[in-house]
């Protein structure tokens, strides 16, 4: 389906220097000698047709395109970077809520239906296809590329991580500590599948093989959330903060977890709301969403944050094109779907 799109833009002060090039330029793949980019404070906004859509996260094609997914609309979305061409996408199961959306190694997209317990594929011609998981209710969250080609996702209910081939063959891991609540996945530079543990404050990694080692955060309700590959080759996320899944998390914190688990933890300035998803942005620093705001974390550990176009923006998934994979192909623009304006926004480093 085809709607009409508000396009809205904005600056934030974010005291940095000005990238090299126009300000405002089209998003672009950035070449491997762009390690230097910082933003220019242009801030951005799509505005999707339907209200209540509940844009939740997105993901970058190859072509540049940004998809995502609409957890209220039961949708998934296509649209060019400039907000133009857009389709959606209806799921053939209401309430499905489709959660997380990566690309894969077929070159389809790939995400989790986290009500619907299944896990979904759509061809770039928009082509459906949904996958059921063995294991009933498992609440499947984030979904991530692994070095095998296939897509591994974790079952938040389920307490399991589990493994989709391109064909559909769906395999179910366990996990050592029982209703470990496994939240978050993404591909680590070691080649394992590495994720967070919400209910048992714990970080792991998964080989190829179905091999789980686990590590214990130095605070046991420190609530692990969201996690991505650092351009330094360690894992980044986030430690959530406040009510959430039958839990009240003392996080709200950004930690790095090294590749022999050993962990170091920072604060985030502001005391609420709690950070929701982080990924590695155009400048390689790992940037993260906090409702009304992003911040930036440099690899010493320094935070800081930016206000957003509206406090009530409800920023979430953020995507630099990495799709929590290993930093490699990033984009000019840092992309964060916002629930609470019914919008795809971005922050645009040219």
């Amino acid at each position: 389906m085809a709607g009409s799109i508000r396009m809205r833009a904005g600056a934030i002060a974010l005291g940095l220097a000005l990238a090299a090039g126009a300000a405002g330029a089209a998003q672009r793949w950035l070449g491997p000698a762009e390690r230097g980019l910082k933003t220019d404070g242009k801030v951005g906004e799509v505005v999707l047709p339907h209200p209540a859509s509940g844009p939740t996260n997105a993901a970058l094609a190859p072509d540049g395109t940004v998809w995502f997914t609409e957890g209220g609309g039961n949708r998934i979305g296509r649209m060019n970077p400039d907000g133009s061409g857009l389709k959606e996408f209806d799921l053939p199961h209401p309430g499905s809520q489709p959660r997380i959306i990566a690309l894969g190694a077929d070159g389809a997209m790939w995400f989790s239906e986290h009500l619907g317990n299944r896990i979904g594929r759509i061809a770039p011609d928009g082509t459906l296809t949904e996958f059921p998981i063995p294991t009933p209710d498992s609440r499947p969250r984030a979904i991530a590329r692994g070095a095998d080609g296939s897509m591994w996702f974790g079952e938040f209910a389920g307490g399991r991580i589990g493994r989709i081939t391109p064909s559909g063959a769906i395999t179910e891991f366990a996990i050592p500590t029982a209703d470990s609540g496994p939240r978050a996945v993404a591909a680590g530079p070691d080649g394992a599948i590495w994720f967070s543990e919400f209910n048992a404050g714990k970080v792991a990694r998964i080989t190829m093989a179905g091999k789980v080692t686990e590590f214990p955060l130095p605070r046991p309700n420190s609530g692990p959330g969201d996690i991505t590959a650092g351009a330094d080759g360690a894992m980044w996320l986030v430690e959530l903060s406040g009510r959430m899944d039958g839990r009240t998390p003392d996080g709200n914190r950004i930690a790095r977890v090294a590749m022999d688990g050993k962990v170091t933890e920072y604060p985030i300035p502001s005391p609420a709301p709690t950070p929701i998803n982080l990924a590695v942005g155009p400048d390689r620093n790992v940037w993260f969403t906090k409702s009304g705001s992003v911040g930036r974390v440099t690899p010493d550990g320094t935070i800081t944050e930016f206000p957003l176009l509206a406090p009530n923006a409800g920023a979430a998934g953020v995507t630099a094109g990495a799709d929590r994979q290993p930093p490699g192909r990033l984009s000019s623009r840092l992309w964060f779907p916002e629930g609470g304006r019914n919008a795809l926004g971005y922050l645009d480093f040219n």
